[in-house]
């Protein structure tokens, strides 16, 4: 039964966390469209001074944290220059980033159906395609583009043919986020301009080293990864898996300046106590970090 679930979990996007249940679900024909046009997503140098940046990470069903972490820091009064998000990260960046307010995030995050965030597709090796999640995005974000939102983006994916980390800052923000979100052998891949890009997770989980490299002087990363010296009996079966994920995690997380990494348990759900929690120990977690992000933000 948990091997079942875990699965489904995995077919589902990570951005299933803050989709809306919006009856967005259909089929998709000829999944592996090349997106060539002016507007396709774009690697580019940010256009704008970068002193705080905070960094979402990927993690599936567990980044329902991010939004608890984001309504935190909002009634802390904190805010940054730039977001990078990997993955379901991408998507709750994507939303902050374009504007909305954490309570609107959260919403979104507690209504969704997980099925309304994908679609059949025919003709490639996936069966679902993730392109509900660039129509959710543009609907909630009211500018097309990344390089005209208020707040600086930054959506990591990973190009199939070589793991090259590669962080769209311009162009489409839909078509971008989708990349991000693009589960590897479970979500049909985003091809653009000739290139194939899928979910960073396998190869930067938590990108904070884009931060850096886009110019970030302080870096916030959010961890949703399990604790895994207090993963439950049942969990060994993937415990090769969690142990590689923990040593990607940890080459990025020594260059941030402060990690928060609420824990909410191992196993995950998407039933609306499992929301509820991990949204629960986002906030807590950053409550309690409050005087350190206060002077990370002052300095």
């Amino acid at each position: 039964m948990l091997l079942s679930r875990r699965r489904l979990l995995r077919v589902a996007p990570a951005a299933a966390a803050v989709a809306a249940a919006s009856g967005l679900g259909g089929c998709t024909l000829g999944g592996g469209a090349d997106h060539r046009g002016p507007d396709a997503p774009r690697a580019l140098p940010l256009a704008r001074p970068v002193r705080t940046a905070w960094v979402l990470s990927s993690g599936g069903p567990r980044g329902f944290v991010h939004v608890g972490v984001l309504r935190a820091l909002e009634e802390l009064n904190l805010a940054p220059d730039l977001i990078v998000g990997a993955s379901v990260g991408a998507v709750v960046g994507a939303l902050r980033a374009g504007g909305l307010r954490a309570a609107e995030i959260e919403t979104l995050a507690l209504n969704v159906n997980p099925l309304s965030v994908v679609r059949l597709a025919f003709g490639g090796d996936e069966r679902l395609s993730g392109e509900p999640i660039a129509a959710l995005v543009r609907e909630h974000v009211p500018k097309p583009h990344l390089e005209q939102l208020p707040l600086a983006l930054a959506c990591v994916a990973a190009r199939r043919r070589d793991a090259a980390v590669t962080a769209f800052t311009a162009g489409d923000i839909g078509l971008a986020v989708q990349a991000s979100a693009a589960i590897e052998g479970r979500l049909a891949p985003v091809r653009i301009r000739g290139e194939v890009y899928v979910d960073a997770d396998w190869v930067t989980p938590l990108p904070v080293r884009v931060a850096r490299e886009l110019g970030a002087e302080r870096v916030l990363a959010v961890d949703a990864s399990a604790h895994l010296d207090r993963a439950p009996p049942g969990a060994e079966r993937y415990r090769e898996g969690d142990l590689r994920k923990q040593a990607l995690v940890a080459a990025d997380a020594r260059h941030a300046d402060l990690v928060i990494k609420p824990d909410f348990g191992y196993w995950v759900s998407f039933s609306r106590e499992f929301r509820e929690r991990a949204i629960g120990a986002g906030y807590r977690e950053t409550v309690a970090a409050a005087e350190r992000l206060r002077a990370l933000h002052a300095a």
